[in-house]
């Protein structure tokens, strides 16, 4: 009779398919084109006993490859062999060779981790880390337009479909960005909560100004005006401003280095998600760190479907997060699922009742369109 365990993990590997993203770009600091072939990968990690857990690597403009090879070198043979619920020790593990794999490739890892654990005890995730609530506010987060006019209309739509709320990522250059949000509130009216991402492109002088402006705007928050590591920069604005600000979203060492952005008073809301920050894991640590200092923790979009959904778990088991955030344009970051996240005519995204992640992957897609498997 065999004594190996059915929970021990005896398998890590990434099954890579073709894509095809729909060009485009997003504007700023971020200086993000995409389009053209950039594929996906599937990273499953198996059991003795058969279950599976899984995540999507890559995003709408960061190829497979670009990470592959060194997760299965550098990661892979930290979990082979273990038991499969020792998330916490795998993710520590995995952080202290960041110097060696990408921060993309800890979250995918850790992501496909807890989709294991939720296969396992046959629970959504949302639920093994806390299950806080079964629903939650989307809120519309804008492309690049070419006008004012276009924002106010995509606004428009979303408010009229029951969406309660509208992010702005405008042109960056103070003077439109201002018109956009003053043409925008017009056209939305006083209801709609309104946010606006500069995308780090403003210097101190210029933050000042567009957040004022804002302000009588009644805008909501005011997210990544100033360069990322600029936290002297973002004190001196948080004093000067009486809108919420919004910061971390990169910040340089992930979980480890928030408490200087609380400590030095430079953001009002911590930011992270799953692929910048690597996992769930961390994710939550900076929500309930957040939480300590009664402060929200809004979560970013995960760049591909599979993070926005593991996104979706952890803005469910936390109250300290208003809102899920939803990037347009959907064809670039919507694919490779059967179903994806849909936001119901009141505004809410709701829970998935199936086990782990709880989104089907579109496997004949995959199978159809294939490029390899690596071990």
């Amino acid at each position: 009779m065999s004594t190996t365990n059915p929970l021990t993990i005896e398998d890590v590997f990434i099954t890579t398919f073709k894509r095809e993203v729909p060009a485009g770009a997003y504007p700023g600091g971020t200086s993000l084109p995409y389009g053209g072939r950039c594929d996906l990968g599937i990273l499953t990690i198996r059991t003795t006993g058969g279950h599976e857990g899984h995540s999507f690597l890559g995003a709408f403009n960061r190829d497979v490859n670009e990470d592959a090879g060194l997760l299965l070198k550098n990661l892979k043979p930290l979990v082979v062999g273990e038991h499969a619920l020792q998330i916490e020790k795998f993710w520590r593990k995995m952080w202290r060779r960041k110097r060696g794999v990408s921060i993309r490739a800890i979250g995918a890892v850790d992501v496909a981790l807890w989709d294991l654990a939720g296969q396992i005890t046959e629970q959504p995730i949302y639920r093994l880390l806390g299950g806080y609530r079964d629903s939650v506010p989307a809120y519309a987060s804008s492309a690049y337009l070419p006008t004012a006019q276009d924002y106010a209309e995509e606004a428009v739509t979303f408010r009229d479909r029951g969406w309660k709320a509208y992010k702005i990522h405008p042109h960056t250059e103070p003077n439109e960005d201002i018109e956009i949000c003053r043409v925008v509130r017009d056209a939305v009216g006083p209801e709609m909560v309104l946010m606006l991402d500069a995308a780090w492109s403003y210097n101190y002088e210029t933050a000042v100004r567009v957040g004022r402006a804002i302000e009588d705007l009644n805008f909501y928050w005011y997210e990544d005006p100033l360069e990322g590591e600029d936290i002297y920069g973002y004190s001196k604005l948080r004093q000067k401003l009486e809108i919420p600000i919004i910061s971390t979203e990169y910040a340089p060492g992930g979980f480890y280095g928030m408490q200087q952005w609380i400590l030095q008073g430079a953001t009002d809301m911590l930011r992270g998600d799953v692929a910048v920050v690597g996992g769930i894991t961390p994710l939550m640590k900076i929500a309930n760190l957040a939480d300590a200092f009664r402060m929200n923790c809004e979560i970013h979009h995960g760049g591909n479907s599979l993070n926005n959904v593991a996104n979706l778990h952890a803005t469910l088991a936390i109250g300290n997060c208003e809102y899920f955030e939803v990037l347009l344009p959907d064809e670039v970051q919507k694919f490779g699922l059967l179903d994806d996240i849909v936001v119901d005519k009141n505004g809410l995204v709701h829970a998935p009742k199936e086990p782990g992640l709880g989104y089907a992957i579109d496997w004949d897609l995959v199978k159809q369109t294939q490029i390899s498997e690596l071990r």
